[in-house]
This record gives C-alpha cells, sequence and structure tokens, in this order.
C-alpha cells in the first residue's frame, strides 16, 4: 500500500469532555463522532502543560515539557533553532509536502519550524474584507458574546476554505501531504457566529463542577482565578458562556465536514490518517475559574481521536482506549505511518500501535510556570497514570491526589484526608522519580521537589493584576511581528 496523507487536526483550549461518554448528549459533533467510530478514542489524552505554545513544542518535537523546557507561553525559535528535526521537518524529509493551515503560535510567526508552506490568521486579517472583531472581548475572557461577521466570514470558516482549496486545487498530487489544519477557537473570545449563538442557548447546559477544596485552594491555584476574577462570575453568565462555548465546538465539526468531503471529492479520504486533538482545555466555570494552565481534567484533558487509513487499520473500529497518552505522541504516530523511525530523542509513541496492542502502564507527567507566581519556580509539578492524579505546588507547599476512575470530576481531594497520607507519600515520591526520568532533574532542588514561602499577596492585589487579552486584529498583524 502507498503512503498515506496525514491530517492533523488541532483546536484551541477543547476539553475533552466535547467528545466521548462525558460529552452533554445535546452536543453536536458528528464528524468527530463518526471520526471516532472509524478509529480510536483515547480517553486519557493529557497536554503535559496546558497552555498554547508548550502543546505545540510537544506536537512538533514528540518531547514533553519537561524535556523541551517550554513550559509556559514564550518564543519557540528559543527550542526550535534552524534545522530541528520537527514533525514537518522529519516528514518533508520522507518526501511529503507539508503545510501548515492557521494558528501555529510561532515565534517569529513567519517562522517554518520545517513547513514548506504556512497560511496563517494574519493572511486572513491582512486580506480579508471582514472585521471579525468588534465586541471588545479580550482572550482570557469569558463573558459571552456574538461574532460581528457572518458565519462564512469567520476565521474559522476561512480556514477551512485555505484546506479545502489547498486539497483540491494546490496539491503536489506525486507527493503525499502532511496537513496540520489548526482552528483557533474554541479558545475565547466565546464568540461564535449564527446559527452557532443560538444553537445551546435552550440546552441543558451541565452545571459547573466545584470540588470540596475550592474554597481552600492551593495558592497558586487561587491567584490565578482571582487574577480572572473568574470567582465572581454569576452562574447567568457561566451558563452563557458555555453556550457560546458549545457553538464554536459545533462551529469546528461542521467547518472540518468541508475538508473532510474536499478528501472524500479526490478519492483520498480513506487511505489517510487523521489525527484529532487540541493544545489544552478549559476549566468554564469549572472549580470557580476559567482559562488553563492547571493540569486538572478540564483543563488538561484534551480530545484525542486517531482514525487509520480505513484499510489499513490494526485494531476493530470505535475503539475506546484508557491508557493515557499525551501531545508528545503525535510525531511519532505520523513518522511512523510515513515509513519512518524516531530515536531516543522522542518521547512518544505510535498511537495506531498503542491502540492496537491493548493496555498499557504508562505516566504522564506535567507541569507549567506563569508570571504570577514566585520567579523560576514553577505553579506547580504532576503525575498520573490515568486512574490517580498527584499534584504538588511548591509555593506553600501544598499537593492534591484525585482517584480519577471513582472521582472522574475531581471533587474530592484526598490529600486532605489523613487516612490518605500514606498514599500521598508514595505519589509524591511518584512524582519525584518520573520527573527525573523525564529529563527534568533541573525542576527540583537538591534532588527534591521544589518549596517555596506564599508571597502573601492580597486578593485585591491579585485582581488588580489581571490582563483579560485585550487586543485587536491590527495586533494581531501589524504588532506580533
Amino acid at each position: 500500500m502507498s503512503r498515506p496523507n496525514l491530517l492533523l487536526v488541532t483546536t484551541d483550549q477543547q476539553r475533552r469532555d466535547t467528545i466521548g461518554p462525558l460529552a452533554p448528549e445535546f452536543l453536536r459533533t458528528p464528524h468527530l463522532d463518526q471520526l471516532a467510530r472509524e478509529g480510536a478514542r483515547f480517553d486519557a489524552a493529557y497536554a503535559s502543560t496546558p497552555v498554547c505554545v508548550p502543546s505545540r513544542v510537544s506536537i512538533l518535537t514528540g518531547q514533553s515539557s519537561v524535556r523541551h523546557g517550554m513550559t509556559t507561553n514564550g518564543a519557540t525559535k528559543d527550542v526550535l533553532p534552524p534545522g530541528a528535526p520537527t514533525l514537518p521537518a522529519r516528514l518533508t524529509a520522507l518526501g511529503y509536502a507539508t503545510i501548515g493551515i492557521g494558528k501555529m503560535h510561532f515565534t517569529p510567526p513567519r517562522a517554518r519550524h520545517g513547513f514548506e508552506e504556512l497560511i496563517l490568521p494574519d493572511d486572513y486579517y491582512r486580506t480579508t474584507q471582514a472585521k471579525p472583531m468588534r465586541h471588545g472581548l479580550g482572550q482570557n475572557e469569558l463573558h459571552p458574546g456574538m461574532a460581528t461577521v457572518p458565519e462564512a466570514e469567520t476565521l474559522t470558516s476561512w480556514l477551512s476554505e485555505q484546506a479545502v482549496d489547498y486539497i483540491l486545487e494546490r496539491r503536489d498530487p506525486t507527493r503525499p501531504f502532511f496537513m496540520w489544519l489548526s482552528y483557533s477557537k474554541p479558545h475565547p473570545p466565546l464568540d461564535p457566529p449564527e446559527p452557532y449563538y443560538s444553537m445551546y442557548r435552550d440546552a441543558p447546559i451541565p452545571d459547573p463542577i466545584v470540588g470540596d477544596w475550592v474554597d481552600d485552594a492551593p495558592a497558586a491555584f487561587s491567584r490565578v482565578r482571582h487574577r480572572g476574577s473568574f470567582d465572581l462570575l454569576d452562574p447567568a453568565t457561566i451558563r452563557a458562556a458555555r453556550a457560546a462555548y458549545y457553538g464554536l465546538v459545533t462551529q469546528i465539526d461542521y467547518n472540518l465536514g468541508r475538508v473532510l468531503a474536499a478528501l472524500q471529492d479526490i478519492g483520498e479520504l480513506r487511505r489517510t490518517l487523521i489525527v484529532f486533538t487540541s493544545d489544552h482545555g478549559e476549566f468554564l466555570g469549572d472549580h470557580g475559574t476559567g482559562n488553563k494552565i492547571f493540569f486538572h481534567e478540564p483543563s488538561a484533558g484534551i480530545p484525542m481521536i486517531v482514525r487509520p487509513p480505513v484499510d489499513d487499520r490494526p485494531f476493530e473500529p470505535g475503539l475506546a482506549v484508557r491508557t493515557p497518552v499525551s501531545l508528545a505522541d503525535v510525531l511519532p504516530t505520523f513518522v511512523t505511518a510515513a515509513g519512518g523511525e524516531v530515536g531516543d530523542d522522542v518521547d512518544g509513541t505510535d498511537l495506531v500501535s498503542l491502540a492496537a496492542s491493548g493496555p498499557k502502564e504508562r505516566l504522564i507527567v506535567g507541569v507549567a510556570h506563569g508570571d504570577a507566581g514566585p520567579r523560576g519556580v514553577p505553579y506547580y509539578l504532576a503525575v498520573t497514570d490515568g486512574r490517580l492524579k498527584y499534584i504538588w505546588y511548591p509555593e506553600g507547599p501544598a499537593e492534591q491526589l484525585f482517584h480519577l476512575e471513582t472521582d472522574p470530576h475531581e471533587r474530592h481531594d484526598l490529600a486532605r484526608r489523613s487516612e490518605s497520607a500514606g498514599l500521598v507519600a508514595d505519589w509524591r515520591e511518584i512524582l519525584r522519580r518520573a520527573i527525573v526520568d523525564a529529563g527534568g532533574s533541573h525542576l527540583l532542588v537538591d534532588g527534591e521537589l521544589p518549596q517555596v514561602e506564599p508571597l502573601g499577596d492580597s486578593v485585591a492585589e491579585q485582581r488588580a493584576t489581571a490582563w483579560p487579552g485585550y487586543h485587536t486584529d491590527r495586533y494581531e498583524v501589524d504588532v506580533k511581528h
């Protein structure tokens, strides 16, 4: 069989519970559902650092953020020098035509990092006659709004059209292609166009999950919640935000149908390996907060669907996989399908082979730094085997332990229970060893988990240092360069 085409579709800030068994029954995602029926759905998929740039570097390198070192938003050029063996660079070397379409979050934006061609949101803002962002909502806000342009003029629609045009008109038919189609939504601003704006306004929107630990949450977690004043949002606003968020998810799904249709039209859909995932999730009011960053399920849990070529599928279709996986697994999945090999510089594993081989024991390590905590010290270090999850917060210090099999929504922090002291200590050591094994010894202090005193800043001071993410489309085009 000839080598398959490769399609990676990513969204930005999409929770894992928008697909699969935890998704609301009313949520319309027919094309993602079909891909899952044809392939495998990974129900314990994680972003090792639930922040945009670190996740994208993990996709590009096949490494966890502990290893590649990007643990907060930063410049990709700092960890991806020219000639770095990125996913598109490896595939280009294997004879693939490679194109990135959408939000890459590269620095500088036109850095190709191995792609032969890039089509960026900047191109949309430069060429469109639409005025897509005129509502004043920022990139980190949960207040809902509505798009100021019709659906056909949104960035989501434009990116889909670029993908369709490449598939139907501009691809080199003598070479298989790798396309990374990267949607910017459902990342705030939560501004779907009609009909998606109204689609879920009357739906039975689920209430936010509130853990029994929220009123006395670790200092780092509380600080980020207060910086966005997410804990002050009223239930009606949260409900409307969730309705808008679900609308954006459905808009992406329907637009993805256009891309799949283009592959069908040229007779390439059956022989294309498709991976769908997201860079991280969104708290969306859960545990009294919004945004991402932390290693809880709404934030670190991501959707992951792998649909192999139909005639070369080594497992039964519709498989649900509980083995923990991460974004580091994307690179080896595509490189293996392309006939290449990966070495010790890659942490991930081929997801197609993993699905075919059955359950495995794996640990996923998480870490995130930020600008609102002690300088040079992570917000947290974390580890999960898909059944239990342990989080260590250096500030304080503080720790959390959740039993995901019996408490998938992380309502109950076992670290607060005296009878769990032994289990907590065991997982503290599991985390320490896992960090060392992942190449993160630099994150430890004298071989132990780091500790710092609480900053002592007041809630009022925390609320006064927020950055909701205000910017205009002109910023995207003119200033970011």
